[in-house]
């Protein structure tokens, strides 16, 4: 799987964000997943005063499938099948960050993830194949996925949708944070009035975002 992966400056045992790139990011070549309306998810983490506030280690994977599993034999007009499970982007990209573990001092308490679109139905497969890992999750527009929403509900999570979404319903969103907080779980949720589905424009300039996503520690 390629991937991308910036190295702060700073020493010393760091923070991982993982950045899950929507559809447009699909492919091989190591680049369209930091581009379009990637820019925001990947970006914001590197943004001088973060860095300076909140150092940290930036992991961009890039897959040519998805990240969740999928029914491709079944497949004829519209969208494959979702299954459970482990998705094959989603198990390379764990593959990934358990050697950049060993790699890098990274603080295996402070490792985070984050998606959208189809990469926010790949946050919410990665917390749920492996719960109690992920300090916290940022999830934008998750698309559907066979996950309700309840799957590691202790996982600090911040849920993020435009309520105008032509591409992924906001009922989606609703579904699942309705049936987190039924399990139990606190996440956070905003609804964006008159967004489409290019909601990342608006979640990862949230002023607070960033200061919440280094408040929460595993453990």
């Amino acid at each position: 799987m390629p991937y991308r992966l910036f190295r702060p400056q700073a020493t010393g045992k760091l923070p991982l964000v993982v950045y899950l790139h929507g559809s447009g990011g699909l492919g091989d070549d190591n680049e369209k997943q930091l581009g379009l309306g990637n820019i925001f998810g990947t970006r914001v983490w590197l943004l001088p005063d973060n860095q300076k506030n909140f150092p940290c280690y930036v992991l961009v994977p890039q897959t040519d499938r998805g990240w969740i599993r999928y029914d491709f034999s079944q497949q004829t007009q519209g969208p494959a099948k979702e299954l459970p499970g482990l998705g094959d982007g989603s198990r390379l990209t764990l593959e990934i960050v358990d050697r950049l573990c060993h790699e890098f001092t990274i603080d295996e308490h402070r490792i985070y993830v984050t998606g959208q679109s189809m990469g926010g139905a790949g946050t919410w497969n990665v917390i749920a194949n492996r719960p109690q890992f992920f300090a916290a999750a940022v999830i934008c527009c998750g698309s559907v996925s066979t996950e309700n929403g309840t799957e590691a509900s202790a996982t600090p999570l911040w849920n993020f949708h435009g309520d105008s979404d032509k591409s992924v319903p906001v009922s989606v969103s609703r579904d699942r944070i309705a049936a987190r907080r039924k399990a139990g779980g606190h996440p956070l949720h905003t609804e964006y009035a008159g967004v489409d589905h290019n909601v990342w424009e608006w979640a990862y300039t949230e002023p607070e975002l960033v200061r919440w996503v280094f408040s929460q520690r595993r453990g």
